[in-house]
Order: C-alpha cells, then structure tokens, then sequence
C-alpha cells in the first residue's frame, strides 16, 4: 500500500509486480518502489525450497554402506583382539615391541585399542568412497547419451529433452505411478472454438468440424511454397513506401519477415541446425487455432445484432430483455472484452510513442463517425457478410472513392481505435486485418483510417498475445464472426463490430480469473448507451450458480423463458463435456451509477488493507459477480497429442497404474480418458461425487465389498508398503475373465477423503483400479494425492505437467517431468526433466530409464564387490603376520590399483552396457518391471556379491600362500602374485557381467591390465630404496621370469571365478527372468526375433471378457445423499453411467 500526500491510498498486489523478463507497454510513466527483498520476507519465509531428491539406489546405497562400515568394525575387532592374544604368547617382551623413554611397555589393551585403530586405515579401502564419485561421471555420460537422443527431439518446436537433476537418472527406471496433468500434458494445449449455444440456441459449426476432421497442417517444403503462392497480398502494397498515412516514416522491419515469408516454419531451415523453432512467432498462433469457420445460421443472427448495435444511444439505452438480438450481440462483445489478451501488429516495434500536445482540437464527433461507417455499411454491407471471413480492406477499395473525406481538424479518440494503445501480442490472426492506426504507434486521424483502404493498403497482421490459449480461441472465434479486437490499454479496450464501426468501451475494473472463483469478471462502460456492465466468464459449476433466480422476474412468461433457456443450456454444457469439449459459460450484468461507485469505493478500500485483504477482495468479486443474466456458452476442443494413447498403453503394459489429475470438468476428462486409452469400454467405472465424510465413507466400503467379489481378497501383482502383496484366497473367476477397474472422483470428494481420515480406504480401493481420474482437483489436492500415494505406499512416483498449476505436484513426486508447451516455463523450472512431448515419456521410461537403471545399479554391486575382495586379502595376511597391520603389497601398488587399474572399467559399464536393445524394450514393456521389482540391486544380491567377494579372496590368497609355502621369497614376492591375480579376477568378473561388447569394452578391459604391468615393471626397476627395510625393486621383472607366476595366475581366477560361471549358466538356461528370455531374443536374427516378439506378445495378450461377465454388476445399495455410478462395462456408451 502506498499513501499519497492527499492521504489517498492505492493497493499493490501481484499484478503490480514486475518479474523478470516482463515487457511494459501502454505506459506512459512508471514509478518504481524499491520493496525488500530479503530473507525476512513472507516469500522467503515460506518458501522451504524444492524437496532434495534423492535416488532408490542411493538410499539403498547409503544403507549397505553401513552394512560395510559394520563389517569393517567387525574385522578390525578380530584384527585387535588376535594382535592382543598373539602378544600375549611371548612369555618376555619381544625384540619388535619398543618400550617408551621411561622403559615401560603398553599395556596389552591399549596396544589391542592401537591396532583397532591401524586396521581401520589399513582395511578403509572397503568402505567404497570412491563409489559416489564414480556414480556421478556415470550419470554425466548417461545424461549425454540421454540429451543426445534423436527421438526425443521435437522437430517442430526444435526442442530436445532437458535433464535439470544429475542424481535421479536411475529412477526413470524403477516408476510404479505416473500422475499426469491433462490439459497441454495429454492434449496439444491448442484451443479450437468447436461449438457454441446462445440463449438456449446450439450452433453446431458443423463447417468448423469438418475443417478439423481434415488431416494437420502440411509442413513439406513444396507445400508451404504452394500456400505462400496463394496468399492474396494486397495489389499496391509492394508499389508504395512501407508508410503509415504517409507520413513518410517507414516501418520497421521485424526479423520474422526478414528471415522467412509469412506462414509456418520451414523444415529446410531446420535441417540446416539453426534454432528458429517451427512454431509461429507467439504462443496459440497456430493455423489449426486462428482458422474458424462461422456456423452459416449464426452468422446471419450476427448481422441483425450488429444492425441492432447501431441503434443504440445515450438517450435510448438497451433495456433489460431476453431478445436473442441483444443477447448475440452481447455474447460476442463479452468474447472480444472479458479477457486480458492484449494487441499489437507484427510490424510494430515494442514501444508507445506519445505525440505531443497539439494545439489543434479534437472535434469530429461520434454521430459524424457513424454517419460513415453507416454509408459504408449499407453501400456493401451483402459484400461483407458473404464470405466466411468479412475482409474490410475489400470492402475499403470497392468504395474508396465514394468516400467523402473529413477535415484532418476534426477529430476524435472517444470511440475510434487508437492504434497506439495497441500492444506486441501473442495472436496473429489469419487474414490481412483493417487496422485503424499501427506501426510506430503515434495516434492516427481519422482520414487515415478511411483513406487507407480506399488507396488499396492492406492493414498488418494483428497479433493477439493471451495468457491461456481459451482466451485466444474466444478472441478468435468472435473475429471469425467481425467482432475483431482491435486494442487494449488498461484504460479502454476497442472492438470492430461486422460494419467496420469502432466502439472503445472504457474499462472500470478488471477481476482476473483464479482457481478459487473460478471466473473472469470485465466491468466496461458502453460507449453509445452509458450503462456500466459486468461481462463475466467461468466454469459452468459456478456461473450457474451465480445466475438471477427466475423467480425473481414479475412476468411469469419471462420465468418460464428464462427457466427454459437455463435448461437447455445445461443439457448443451453436459453434451459438450460428453464429447470431450472444454466449457465456459458467458453472463452479463447491467448496474447503476450509484452501485458501481458504492462497490468500487468498496473494491479500493480491499485492494488498500493490511488485514485479511485476499479475504475482503473475494467479498468485493462475490458483491460484483452475482445475478447474473446467462448468455451462452462456448465448447473448445483440445486436441489430443499424438502418439498418447500408445504412450499409454505401453506404460500400462510396463506395470505402471496411470492416475491423471485434472482441473476440468468430469464428463470432459472422462471422455478424453477413453480417447487416450486411459479408460476401456470394457471397464467398470465407478465415479464417486459427494461432499459429505459419512457418504464418501459408505460409497468406498461397498466399492471395496464389490470389487473383491471378482479380484479376491487382495489384487495380485500389486505392491503396498513397497511389499508384493500376493492373494491370500484365489479369485472366484478367472483373473482373465474379471472386467478392469476404472475409478472417477472430484475435487470435492477429495476434500472429504482428506478431512474424512479415510485416506487408506481409498488407497485400497485404488489398488484394483487400472485407471483413476481425479477431476476438478486443485494445485493442492494434486500435490496431497501425490504426496499419500508416495508415502503409504511407499512406491516410486513420476509427476509430469506443463503448467504453473502442476508445481506443486512435480515437486511432491520422485521424479517430476515438465513439458514445455505453451503454457509458460514455470513446470519446466520446477522440473527434472524436461521433454517436449508426452510420447517422449514412453521411450524415456522403458528404455533410457531402465538402461541407467541397470548400469547403476550392477556397477554399484560391481563396487562393493572389488572393494570387499581386495581388502580381504589384506585381511587373510593378517592371520600370518601376528595381526600387526603389515602388507604384503607395496602401499603405491595398493594406492595405484583403485585410482588407475580398476577405475575405468566399471565407468565404461556404467555408461555404454546395454542388456537389451532399445527395439525390444519398446516391443517389450513387461521388461521394465525388472526396475520396478529392483532386481538388479536388492537386499539378496547385495550380499551375495559380499559372500562371493569373500570366497574370491580365499583363493586368490590361499592358492598362492599354499604355492609358496615353506619358501624362502620376500614379503613383496609372495604379494605381486597376489595383487596380480586379483586384478585379473576382478576385470574378469567385470566382463562376466558385460552385456554388450564394444571395442571400447575391450580396449579398456585390456588397457587396464596391461597399464598394471607396465607401471608395475617402472615402478619396481626404478624403487630401490622406496619402501625401507623392504623394497619391491626388480620383483615383477623377477616373476616375469618364474613358471609358477604364470601357471598360479592361470589357475587362481579360474577356481575363483568357477562357481560365478556356473550360476550364470544355469541362469541362463533354467532362469525364468523376462530379462534373459529377452537377451536371448535380441540376439537372433532381425526376421526371428520378430517373430518371437510377436509370440510373445500373442502369449500376454490377456483373454477377451466373456458376455456373462461383462454383464456381471451388482447395484448400489441405497446411501443418503450420495452421487455414485457404475459403468458397466456392457454399456456401448463411455458416458452412460448406471
């Protein structure tokens, strides 16, 4: 709040704030307040910061680490105490053990606590520091390869994946919930005006389906040329100078025009590499949203109430009546003005230039102004309206030179367009617009907006830049019926109607739309009558409700006309919703001058408090938007994506249960869901719509009483807890013959679940549901869901959304994925990955997520495994040396052997190892249930790869200590076959556990081995004196020379190795893993393997539902107050509940 010296005060809100990247425009001076912006703020302070997320394998990591330092405690017990009872055998003190200065010796126990400590530095090297490091350059290469991906890069916006987070790749493999966003994530987010009614009227728009029935937009290079060939531009616009009234200023060129013609993107520049996206300058720009075909009925009604538009006046003022004249014109002056899309040409830059003062008065007046639109009007008025699209420009040059020309004194800015009020947008309209004044943004006369036409110049490309792409599907389908927006300040905003005639409505008050009201109000004053009207749009659930009661009219005929319109408009809003289509409702409301100055003195002192102001600014709307005068109604179709119904059904075939979190209305989502594959016709869908806790509570108990009549007690193959829960009792029928579950709820059952306690009922019946819906949920409740679904269960989660109302829910999930769509960039900075289509999900999951699962997860077992076998030789040669903490290989040679001779190999296995090729992962999506199920990294293989490291050990220690016994070599000559042998044991081991075998594979396995000798070799000639009383000088050159060297380092991997080779044979023979069936696959022929994928999935294929049980239903029981439904999956019909 600020206060002025006249002790006036004006409110700040949101809309006051300036973020960055934001473009001012339409203002002529800004007074900027330096706010705080520290951490005492209520943003800081209530901002926690993303949740940390962490990976599973680095969870079960952090876990078995501790299981390491456990063991590393244990051994360096047995180490302390053996020191201590080995000292103890010597009847005097040995010639090794050195007394202090004062001649005294340690006590036995302290010697035991320093040798505790000397085996933890000597035996430290178990606990795989150098695992973490490792991991993270395997999740830099995996990110490589992952951004590097072709097939995840969208061609037509020129965007490929975006990996924001390095440290949950492993993830994407193991997700068991995927929570989906619907609008933008499922569909295009590209709005197309479809359908519409008017006071109880429908208008089909039968033309407009047929156009969106019609294949996409070409995007070949012949045939972008053959549509900029048939553009039809303007005959003297090439012959004269790019001029605004020729005022002799050029226009300023946009790069846009510069770089390319006028119409979509051009492939043949993509395939050059440059980055210019495809896509049209601005958002919601499209062909396949600009382009609407008006219904032919109602484009007739469109012309009567443009007529009727002129009769009004100040003196004669539009009285309250349900003509459906007024109601049309009404209808689309409430499209054109109640939202916030904002103007501009493509040729004009981003800057209002304001003229000075002139001298000169302003004088034409407003019946003048009409007098010639009205002779243009009825001059060519059939003209205008006999096309689907009016073009005023023609209409222009057909009467240019009938047009009297008026003084260039004379003029007037109450109700003409004002092109400087005009701003950059977002929207560029589909044919060549009149515009009244554009370009550098000075304000225009009057006779250049009548002169231009008339000298053949056609107007630029308006823009519309909107904030969702409803708003400019409204825009645009009123400019498809001539009521055109032309500009819009936050002052005034002026409308085109069909005759070419300019109104500027001034704009009172603006209620912007949130998720709490669920509306958009306009408060304008109309130029020709005076009346002050609110123009208000929203959901159909709450304008309905804000409605004038019926009752209320003094003429019973009028009630009953009223009821009946309402009426018919809801049976138009639930077929709309049945087919898919989004819904707004669009009301009006006319108030006096006295109302209107009480609710505005009202609406500042809100704005100006301190106390409770979201509070007291939602008591001022709810004052506003209420008794309402219902116009109409709209239905918009969003398109769905391509390739989404086979995204999910591969996700489904991979195990994964789809929940899709909507705002939009039930039978709209319902419908998409069975267009995408979500829902089946052969499903049971129970939808669930109560407020009540005691309703919710009985509807859930009978769900769960019904459902376990045909899935049994508990539903195979699901998990709980993060536990496989398997059926205690067998199912009554065939698991094959039992219909699949689906489950619809709205946002206020959610409510009552959450408030209710009933969240694990809930949960439970989930778990036999192979789709849930959640419809009118909120950012929160989409957030809560994901949260309870992650937690109770203790399942993997993936969020995915590409709006601002999608945060929160990408937040509370394990992984959450942002799509960048048209709906700004605040999903995509939230998220961790980042994609630009959903049917990229599809190869993201089953193949990138379940490689890097896979690679991570065995290189990590691979760690603890070589970690654990080298240091236990170190152990073993304890036992022999009077657990003294001596080694018998030389420090260098241990230091050496993590840091160079085996770091490489495992980081090639990580980032290049491949168990199955991509082809099968796709054909095969059952195969990523090995993620899910951890089978490459659990509690069993864990420590059978420490017992297996255990038993190695034994026999690369004990093989050559039996060999050498009773000999008389050197410590460091008994050690290098050692240290030889465990090397070649543990590279063995490592391409043991290869899958796919590269030159690269190969060069780094041998590298690494024969690095070892050549250092060892160096480092042994040229260490004489390096390691004093006993150096390793000349000792691998003298093993070299020695037989047995080769014959033990020949034997020992072999015994060592033996038992591994053995159990992967048998695995590989006998195992029924899906993973090695499919290995075997991949390994015949291109035309085999088909064929054997083909059998496979003819074998998982489920069996069809018999008729019996497809009629089986029970009814519902009678519940007070309750809204539940069954589909039954006998009904043709996916909108037909019982």
């Amino acid at each position: 709040m600020m206060e002025h010296p006249d002790q006036s005060r004006t409110g700040f809100g949101s809309e006051s704030l300036l973020l960055r990247g934001c473009t001012i425009r339409n203002t002529k001076v800004a007074v900027g307040i330096v706010i705080y912006a520290g951490h005492e703020t209520k943003a800081m302070l209530n901002n926690n910061g993303p949740r940390y997320k962490r990976s599973k394998i680095e969870r079960r990591m952090n876990t078995d680490i501790f299981f390491c330092i456990g063991l590393l405690f244990l051994m360096c017990l047995v180490g302390a105490v053996g020191h201590s009872l080995w000292n103890g055998t010597f009847e005097e003190h040995p010639p090794f053990d050195v007394p202090d200065a004062k001649g005294n010796f340690l006590p036995l126990a302290l010697r035991g606590f320093y040798m505790f400590l000397t085996m933890i530095i000597l035996l430290q090297v178990l606990i795989p520091i150098s695992l973490y490091i490792s991991i993270e350059l395997v999740k830099l290469g995996q990110i490589f390869f992952l951004q590097n991906d072709l097939d995840l890069y969208d061609e037509e916006t020129d965007l490929s994946i975006q990996c924001r987070a390095l440290n949950i790749t492993e993830d994407l493999g193991q997700i068991q919930y995927v929570f989906s966003d619907k609008t933008g994530t499922l569909t295009e987010n590209k709005m197309v005006f479809r359908r519409c009614t008017i006071m109880g009227s429908e208008y089909s728009h039968q033309e407009n389906a047929k156009r969106l029935e019609t294949p996409k937009e070409l995007d070949s290079d012949s045939e972008e040329w053959t549509q900029y060939k048939c553009l039809s531009f303007p005959a003297r616009w090439s012959q004269r100078p790019a001029t605004v009234g020729g005022q002799g200023r050029a226009q300023p060129l946009r790069r846009c025009h510069s770089a390319r013609v006028p119409i979509q993107g051009h492939s043949r520049q993509r395939s050059v590499g440059h980055c210019e996206s495809s896509q049209p300058p601005v958002a919601f720009s499209s062909s396949l949203e600009k382009d609407v075909t008006p219904d032919k009925n109602l484009l007739a009604k469109v012309q009567d109430a443009a007529l009727w538009l002129e009769t009004l006046s100040d003196t004669k003022p539009a009285k309250p009546s349900l003509s459906t004249t007024s109601s049309i014109a009404d209808f689309f002056l409430a499209l054109t003005i109640c939202n916030s899309v904002m103007v501009s040409t493509t040729t004009e830059t981003r800057q209002r230039v304001t003229m000075p003062p002139s001298a000169k008065a302003l004088g034409t007046s407003l019946e003048k102004i009409q007098q010639l639109f009205h002779r243009l009007k009825l001059l060519n008025l059939s003209q205008s309206f006999s096309s689907t699209v009016p073009s005023d420009t023609d209409l222009g040059e057909s009467l240019g030179a009938n047009i009297p020309t008026p003084d260039s004194e004379e003029r007037d800015d109450m109700s003409v367009c004002s092109g400087g009020n005009s701003t950059d947008g977002g929207y560029r309209s589909s044919t060549w617009d009149q515009v009244d004044i554009q370009g550098s943004g000075l304000d225009a006369s009057l006779e250049e907006v009548l002169e231009a036409p008339a000298l053949g110049l056609a107007s630029p490309e308006l823009c519309y830049e909107a904030e969702s792409p409803d708003e400019a599907a409204l825009v645009h389908a009123a400019h498809a019926y001539s009521f055109t927006l032309v500009s819009r300040t936050p002052e005034q905003v002026t409308v085109r109607l069909p005759q070419g005639t300019c109104l500027t409505f001034d704009v009172l008050c603006t209620l912007g739309f949130d998720s709490v009201r669920k509306r958009m109000s306009v408060v304008v004053r109309h130029p020709l009558t005076g009346e002050i009207i609110v123009y208000t749009k929203g959901a159909d659930s709450v304008i309905m409700d804000l409605l004038e009661d019926p009752a209320c009219a003094t003429d019973s005929d009028v009630e009953k006309k009223v009821r009946k319109i309402r009426a018919r408009t809801q049976k138009h809003l639930d077929l709309y919703a049945r087919d898919g289509l989004r819904t707004l409702c669009i009301a009006k409301k006319v108030i006096s001058e006295d109302d209107f100055r009480r609710w505005a003195s009202f609406r500042c002192e809100a704005e100006a408090s301190l106390d409770n102001r979201d509070e007291l600014l939602m008591e001022t709307a709810q004052h506003l938007e209420n008794q309402l005068t219902l116009l109409g109604a709209t239905g918009i179709e969003d398109q769905l994506q391509e390739g989404v119904p086979d995204t999910i059904a591969a996700l489904r075939e991979a195990g994964i249960q789809l929940w899709v979190l909507t705002g939009d209305k039930q039978e709209t989502a319902v419908n998409i869901a069975y267009s995408c594959r979500l829902l089946d016709q052969t499903d049971t869908v129970y939808s669930i719509n109560t407020e009540n806790q005691e309703t919710c509570e009985s509807i859930l108990n009978y769900a769960l009483e019904e459902v376990k009549q045909f899935h049994g007690p508990q539903k195979p193959n699901r998990k709980l807890f993060g536990l496989c829960l398997p059926s205690e009792t067998p199912p009554p029928t065939s698991r094959a013959a039992v219909p699949e579950v689906g489950l619809v709820i709205n946002g206020k059952t959610l409510n009552a679940i959450f408030q209710g306690k009933l969240e694990m009922k809930f949960l439970e019946l989930t778990q036999y549901c192979r789709s849930v819906l959640c419809c009118r949920s909120t950012p929160l409740q989409k957030s809560m869901i994901v949260k309870l679904v992650r937690d109770k269960l203790s399942v993997m989660t993936l969020s995915i959304g590409d709006g601002a109302n999608d945060v929160s829910m990408i937040h509370a999930a394990d992984i959450g994925i942002g799509i960048s769509g048209q709906e700004g960039l605040q999903a995509v900075m939230s998220s961790d990955f980042a994609i630009s289509r959903f049917r990229h999900l599809k190869k993201l999951l089953l193949v990138h997520g379940h490689w890097c699962y896979s690679r991570l997860s065995r290189m990590v077992v691979y760690y603890f495994y070589k970690n654990v076998c080298y240091v236990n030789l170190l152990f073993w040669y304890q036992f022999f040396c009077g657990f003294s903490g001596s080694t018998m290989i030389d420090y260098w040679q241990m230091i050496f052997f993590n840091l160079f001779f085996t770091s490489l190999p495992p980081l090639i296995f990580g980032v290049l190892d491949k168990d199955i090729s991509a082809e099968t992962l796709l054909a095969l999506p059952e195969l990523y249930k090995s993620g899910q199920n951890s089978e490459c990294y659990n509690s069993m293989t864990f420590w059978i790869c420490i017992v297996d490291a255990f038993y190695q050990s034994l026999v690369c220690f004990f093989i050559p200590y039996l060999t050498y016994k009773d000999s008389d070599i050197d410590v460091f000559t008994f050690g290098t076959p050692i240290n030889t042998i465990s090397l070649a044991t543990i590279l063995l081991h490592q391409a043991m556990e290869m899958k796919t075998w590269t030159i690269i594979h190969g060069l780094v396995l041998a590298g690494s081995f024969l690095m070892y000798f050549v250092v060892s070799l160096v480092y042994n000639a040229i260490c004489i004196n390096c390691n004093s009383p006993t150096n390793p000088y000349w000792v691998m050159e003298g093993q070299l020379s020695d037989p047995t060297f080769y014959l033990i380092c020949f034997v020992t991997p072999v015994t060592a190795l033996l038992p591994r080779y053995f159990f992967l044979s048998l695995q590989g023979t006998y195992g029924k893993s899906l993973i090695l069936k499919a290995q075997k696959i991949d390994k015949l022929p291109m035309d085999k393997r088909d064929l054997e994928i083909q059998s496979w999935r003819n074998r998982q294929r489920p069996a069809p539902i018999p008729e019996e049980a497809q009629h089986t239903h029970h009814p519902v029981p009678p519940v007070p107050e309750q809204d539940f439904r069954a589909n039954s999956p006998k009904s043709s019909s996916p909108s037909k509940y019982k």
